[in-house]
């Protein structure tokens, strides 16, 4: 099967040796991603406008890759703050209230930046 790969850029993906996004066979698997475009966070203090941020991105990754949100089978949120849950999952439900993959959300003690409110995973695969 072939491989192939999205990065964001970002000067860690060469120093941790990490991708963006991956792709093999018909399934996708997109990294921990957080609300960093340009090397600024979005929506600082704002947990709704990072998560929806944070789709955006992953959206774009695995178009990039063949696919479309409508192929995402998973995704997993992590939170700094449990009680941000309802913003987060109110963005969460603009994007898939229809498609309703899988999901879990968990809280954390921190992210790479405290600033981060909330990361998520995706899995996505490919159909006929």
């Amino acid at each position: 099967m072939k491989r192939q790969s999205v990065t964001s850029g970002a000067p860690w993906e060469s120093k941790v040796g990490y991708c963006r996004a991956v792709r093999k066979g018909p399934f996708i698997e997109v990294a921990g991603t957080t609300a960093m475009k340009d090397g600024k966070l979005v929506g600082v203090g704002d947990p709704y406008l990072q998560m929806t941020t944070i789709i955006e991105i992953m959206k774009k990754a695995i178009e990039e890759l063949g696919g479309k949100l409508e192929d995402v089978v998973r995704t997993r949120i992590f939170v700094t703050n449990i009680e941000d849950f309802e913003r987060i999952g109110e963005a969460h439900g603009v994007y898939f209230s229809d498609i309703k993959p899988a999901s879990t959300l968990v809280e954390v003690s921190a992210l790479v930046d405290p600033e981060m409110l909330v990361e998520v995973e995706m899995t996505a695969i490919i159909g006929e």
